[in-house]
């Protein structure tokens, strides 16, 4: 028997459909329910790698850990993942199918529909619920034609609407009752519902707005959704998680500078770092000087690796990084970060741009190749100290060199990354590392800090416990269950 569905659509980007679809699949899934999600398409470079052996947007990874099933690659068939201001890596059911620019990739969304449906009717044999999210905003009738990811998939799929207005922005009453006056007829007739998201007071004081969008609309009010504060403590979707500076720590021993780059990615890697308290982590962007006082720079991944090193070069970080370590500190490079920490790096076929070869930051003698396929794979090992660590690897290139004589980590019967004769550059290409409590807190250690007890994994499934409880009681759960279909 199939599946029933539903699927959450915004008046906006970044109105909390993916936490919701997070909170509503621990829900529904407490509840005895099985529970999977899906979301047609997705534009981000935080992924991760699924089960069958491709990779998803990483809020698909947190929305079926809610769920507490394995990822699979059809639970988000088309990613993209932007690799300049005006083009994506497109990839489809986990593996990449091409590049294309937006405007290209507009005419390319018609082929991907029968795509994305084959997915979609993948999950629904295989649960009794299947949560949609949309992308963007459902109200960019100007991007209607051909769409997968709102309406179009809506139509085409018959999945009823619940539309989401973010009150923190400003103007929900008019984006909510502006979405059904701009879009097809046909298309506001699939839009069963509407919930206000991230509201901060007295709930009372918006009885009259809920009221009012009702009647301009004709939805049902799903609920009035306060701001739920421990978002923060769950993984982000994408780079607007980055927007702020992290936490002001005056009591910490260890600052971590990590340089936010144009195509940075695959940042969940900095989250449980944020989590502990002897750590500040600063986030430092273009036009800014890394701190003199860090013990450790912390290069992230990278969708576009040659890019991102030249941004980084640009604002004279890699000035910053060979102070930094003439003060005696360390460098860490994860998965692009530890390929820019090389001698050069080259791109032969094109994967990222026009063919090239660069010079890298020259503190590992090492080079990488952008070539081959793309390594999709969760890991286990042990570190260059016999720390044991679980984590997955993401990315293109063959790096090789006379420093990964001294591998960073053996995978199997494998070695992984490398470090400098001193002992002071760490490279990598795992990521998850710090996810990890053994790992973080020997790394801790080797900063002078000390980790705390915090079991990282156990807490993110805490804050989505905490976060199904403020669904329920703010939100109709019947009334959601009973417009699935």
């Amino acid at each position: 028997m199939a599946a029933r569905s539903i699927m959450f659509q915004g008046t906006g980007s970044d109105v909390g459909k993916s936490l919701m679809v997070a909170g509503l699949a621990r829900a529904f899934t407490r509840r005895g329910l099985s529970v999977l999600p899906f979301k047609p398409q997705n534009m981000s470079n935080n992924a991760a790698v699924t089960a069958d052996g491709g990779e998803i947007g990483r809020a698909q990874a947190l929305q079926a850990r809610a769920a507490g099933v394995p990822l699979s690659v059809h639970m988000n068939p088309v990613l993209l993942k932007p690799q300049s201001e005006t083009g994506a890596q497109v990839v489809v059911q986990g593996k990449i199918l091409g590049n294309a620019k937006a405007a290209d990739y507009q005419q390319m969304k018609a082929g991907l529909m029968s795509r994305v449906l084959e997915s979609f009717e993948h999950l629904k044999t295989r649960a009794d619920l299947v949560l949609v999210e949309g992308a963007g905003s459902a109200s960019e009738v100007n991007l209607r034609a051909n769409d997968i990811a709102n309406m179009g998939f809506a139509r085409a799929a018959d999945v009823p609407v619940i539309l989401i207005g973010d009150i923190d922005r400003g103007g929900v009453i008019a984006s909510l009752v502006g979405t059904k006056t701009v879009v097809d007829v046909d298309d506001a007739s699939m839009i069963e519902g509407f919930i206000v998201n991230r509201f901060r007071g007295d709930p009372s004081l918006f009885d009259e707005g809920m009221r009012m969008i009702a009647e301009h609309t004709g939805w049902s009010s799903i609920g009035l959704l306060p701001h739920f504060a421990e978002a923060a403590r769950l993984p982000a979707e994408d780079a607007l998680g980055l927007t702020g500076n992290g936490q002001s720590k005056p009591s910490a021993k260890i600052r971590i500078a990590v340089p936010i780059l144009p195509h940075i990615s695959n940042f969940d890697d900095l989250d449980p770092l944020d989590m502990e308290p002897d750590v500040e982590l600063v986030r430092v962007r273009p036009g800014t000087a890394i701190p003199g006082d860090c013990a450790l720079i912390l290069l992230c991944g990278s969708k576009s690796t040659i890019a991102d090193l030249s941004v980084l070069k640009q604002a004279g970080f890699d000035i910053d990084i060979k102070a930094h370590l003439r003060r005696g500190g360390f460098v860490l490079g994860l998965c692009g970060g530890y390929q820019m920490l090389g001698r050069l790096l080259s791109d032969p076929d094109g994967m990222e741009g026009p063919p090239s070869t660069v010079d890298g930051l020259g503190l590992l003698n090492v080079e990488t190749v952008l070539t081959g396929d793309k390594r999709l794979v969760s890991v286990e090992g042990r570190s260059f100290d016999g720390q044991a660590f679980s984590g997955y690897e993401m990315h293109v290139g063959v790096t090789k060199g006379d420093d990964c004589n001294r591998p960073f980590a053996m995978i199997g019967n494998h070695v992984d990354g490398a470090i400098s004769a001193d002992g002071r550059i760490f490279g990598t290409y795992v990521h998850g590392l710090f996810a990890d409590d053994g790992q973080r807190s020997a790394w801790l250690q080797r900063l002078g800090g000390q980790s705390s007890a915090l079991n990282y994994e156990a807490q993110v499934d805490a804050v989505l416990d905490r976060l199904a409880d403020h669904m329920e009681r703010h939100l109709d759960l019947d009334a959601l269950l009973s417009i699935a279909r």
